[in-house]
């Protein structure tokens, strides 16, 4: 997966090869494109899943917050939105040094023994399934059953 620095929120940094994300020193004074997330601190993939089983894995470390997942092509990019399913997004984040699903209305606390250092994202558009492992001993975290994405491209 590289990340289209297109749709980065002004506060993250896209390394030049598009593999890696940080969040920088500051807003950055960034065009206000209409694929640019300008509420909450996100970046998509360039790639897009309309078919097929798709896997990645993203290095989350040891350090401070993040979030993994996918969203629909069409996610509001501006202003605030709903994190979840209702919103089009099927994520799992690090908040507060806790492990939480972004589910519908309110988030799902994940119950683990450790943190997970590497998430391995697990897309798959025909089973209607997003599932997250912790990529270092293959234990699963979360899976998103009976997800529609109706025919809808969906990206990291």
């Amino acid at each position: 997966v590289t990340l289209d620095p297109d749709t980065a929120h002004p506060d993250l940094v896209v390394s030049e090869d598009g593999k890696s994300v940080r969040r920088g020193a500051g807003r950055r004074d960034l065009p206000d494109n209409p694929e640019r997330f300008d509420y909450w601190p996100f970046v998509l993939g360039h790639q897009g899943f309309v078919t097929g089983r798709h896997c990645w894995d993203v290095d989350v470390g040891d350090g401070g917050d993040w979030a993994v997942g996918v969203a629909r092509e069409s996610v509001r990019r501006k202003g605030r939105l709903s994190l979840g399913p209702q919103g089009g997004i099927w994520g799992l984040e690090k908040w507060g040094g806790q492990i939480r699903a972004l589910t519908t209305r309110k988030v799902t606390l994940v119950a683990l023994r450790w943190l997970p250092r590497r998430v391995s994202v697990h897309l798959d558009c025909g089973g209607g399934t997003v599932a997250f492992f912790d990529a270092e001993d293959g234990g699963l975290l979360f899976v998103f059953s009976r997800v529609s994405f109706a025919g809808e491209r969906v990206r990291p």
